[in-house]
């Protein structure tokens, strides 16, 4: 069972991948190695555990005030923006590849998970929710007596 379908972007960013898919096929991407995510869209890991699913998203470069993470009713958002510093006036770039960030992504939580109890930690670049499963969902265990 999936634990949440990602609700994939509306890429305006990169128009040739929109048009190769509509020509090719929503699987084109795949077949030419891509996972259909810009290279600027933070990497996510879930898992689902007995008790809870967990969501680890990389965000390396990001201070906890520069992440939201919104529910509204069954969709999960994260959100992160910050920006570089503005240059200074005896400053003379040669080269720059720090620039503003800015990242969305969306998922659709599964009907057994207790959106009202999701928490959220952020270390190390990593920020990490816990959303428990509803009690009535969790695997109920007992032991059998043998006559």
């Amino acid at each position: 069972m999936a634990l949440m379908k990602y609700r994939g972007p509306v890429d305006e960013a990169f128009p040739v991948d929109r048009l190769a898919s509509e020509i090719f096929g929503s699987n084109i991407a795949h077949l030419l190695g891509s996972d259909g995510l810009s290279i600027h869209t933070p990497r996510v890991n879930i898992t689902e555990r007995t008790k809870d699913y967990r969501l680890e998203m990389e965000a390396p470069g990001f201070d906890k005030k520069d992440l939201k993470v919104d529910l509204q009713e069954d969709t999960l958002t994260i959100r992160g923006e910050h920006a570089t510093e503005e240059r200074k006036e005896e400053e003379r770039y040669t080269r720059k590849e720090f620039s503003r960030a800015s990242f969305e992504r969306s998922f659709m939580l599964p009907n057994t998970a207790d959106a009202a109890k999701v928490a959220a930690d952020y270390a190390n670049g990593v920020l990490t929710l816990t959303i428990p499963k509803r009690e009535e969902s969790k695997p109920k265990s007992r032991q059998i007596s043998i006559k």
